[in-house]
């Protein structure tokens, strides 16, 4: 894991993570110089000095690509949007619930993620799936190289990430190389559908899992009969949930097995363990539509997987990093014990020999994520070489 704030895991995970989607060194050392005294600070001071530097620089590569963009550069334009967008969500997603400019900052997010995306000409496309008289947004990244009806594998995020974030750590991508599209998902209780629609998290996942599968089914191009189900950290509990109660999915994976979230919660409030994210508890609150703390553990004590997982009969990977120091490893063996009905399941536990050992492996996605594209085509029909 690369520390570059000594004393702040929180920092440390935001950093790395925009490394995971393509922030420049270079960049990184000038926004990040001047906080190292503002990392010991309390969070809201601290956050706030995060965001200044880090907007900053978002704001100096959208001067920088438009200049590109006057002179039918759109290439160059793009991939400089495409990194100010990396920035713009790194330091949203450590605001607290409510600051001041958090909502702005992150329709500013957006739209230059949306414009950078269309100028490099990338394999992404923007859609929205119809869901309880409003919608869920999700990016689609269509299968290379396929002829007829593909594989897809739908992508949904944890307790703070958005389908941005997965989409530029690249397994949609990995993916289409080998024959699957991808779609990305905000689910309820992330992103667009938390910030923008005010959807709070659900413990029935398969809920809106069941309401995507409709929607997929109704698209050209896609094989209803090899859609599956990825979910990364708190996706860990969403998407064995999903595939237990939603039997049209092909497949389910976790990247980071988060099998017991309630018995994780309960070591928060002891300080066991590290946060994800700052202002933490207010954050939960919001994710979960919860009134306080109390309100909050009555909810969670709900989120395990315990007395499920034996409904699964599809193919299932488990995957977790050994030195996570947010969800314990144990969790990972746990959840794979339990999938007793799963025809092929598979236990990978990423080690210092390939890396990827932290959180969802955030602190090396490349050789992890490639592992999990392999399983994937490999279970849904796509290709490997």
């Amino acid at each position: 894991m690369f520390r570059y704030f000594p004393t702040n895991y929180i920092w440390n995970l935001s950093v790395d993570l925009a490394i995971e989607m393509g922030a420049r060194i270079g960049e990184i050392e000038v926004m990040c110089a001047p906080l190292q005294e503002a990392a010991k600070a309390p969070d809201a001071a601290g956050t706030a000095a995060f965001r200044d530097t880090w907007s900053h620089m978002a704001e100096r590569l959208i001067t920088l690509a438009e200049e590109d963009e006057a002179q039918g550069r759109l290439l160059s334009a793009g991939e400089k949007l495409n990194r100010a967008a990396t920035y713009l969500i790194t330091c949203e997603r450590l605001q607290g619930h409510g600051a001041p400019g958090r909502l702005e900052l992150y329709r500013r997010f957006l739209s230059v993620f949306e414009k950078g995306l269309r100028l490099s000409g990338e394999n992404g496309q923007r859609v929205e799936i119809p869901y309880e008289g409003k919608h869920l947004s999700a990016l689609y990244v269509a299968a290379e190289g396929v002829e007829g009806p593909a594989p897809l594998l739908v992508q949904v995020n944890g307790l703070d990430s958005t389908k941005e974030m997965k989409y530029r750590v690249g397994l949609p991508h990995w993916l289409a190389r080998r024959g699957v599209a991808s779609l990305v998902v905000d689910q309820p209780g992330t992103g667009e559908a938390l910030r923008l629609h005010g959807m709070t998290a659900r413990v029935d996942s398969e809920h809106w899992a069941s309401a995507i599968l409709d929607w997929l089914e109704q698209q050209p191009g896609i094989d209803p009969r090899r859609i599956g189900l990825e979910g990364v950290s708190l996706g860990g509990y969403y998407c064995p949930r999903a595939v237990a109660f939603e039997p049209r999915f092909a497949c389910g994976v976790v990247w980071g097995a988060n099998h017991d979230w309630r018995a994780v919660q309960k070591k928060r409030l002891e300080r066991e363990g590290n946060f994800p994210v700052p202002h933490y508890w207010d954050h939960v609150c919001w994710v979960w539509g919860a009134r306080d703390i109390p309100d909050f553990m009555r909810i969670a004590e709900q989120v395990h997987l315990d007395g499920i997982l034996d409904r699964i009969r599809v193919p299932f990977l488990v995957t977790h990093g050994e030195k996570d120091s947010q969800i314990p490893l144990a969790y990972a063996q746990r959840t794979y014990d339990q999938l007793t009905n799963s025809p092929k399941r598979t236990l990978k536990i990423f080690t210092d020999r390939e890396g990827g050992v932290q959180h969802s492996s955030f602190d090396n996605s490349a050789n992890a994520g490639h592992y999990i594209a392999d399983w994937v085509a490999e279970t849904l029909g796509g290709r490997v070489s």
